[in-house]
């Protein structure tokens, strides 16, 4: 729902397109990154309920993965905006 907003945000910034499009683009990657986690999620809560190492890794890189992304976002609409 953010990433909505943000996005028509984009259209009344004092941007020029090809800064839009890397702010849109930053948006879009955490949404994607963000479905490729609930993905890998979904699978491993697929192949049991046990605990395991490997599984507990696996989600944790998954959302590790959707921070960074985050990260990144921000960091591209800052030093869009302020620099």
């Amino acid at each position: 729902m953010l990433s909505v907003i943000l996005i028509s945000l984009t259209f009344f910034l004092p941007v020029n397109q090809l800064e839009q499009l890397f702010m849109i683009g930053t948006l879009v990657l955490v949404v994607i990154v963000e479905l490729l986690n609930s993905a890998v999620e979904a699978v491993v809560d697929r192949i049991g309920s046990e605990w395991s190492e490997l599984s507990g890794r696996a989600k944790d890189i998954g959302s590790a993965s959707v921070l960074i992304a985050l990260l990144f976002a921000l960091f591209t609409w800052l030093y869009i905006l302020l620099w």
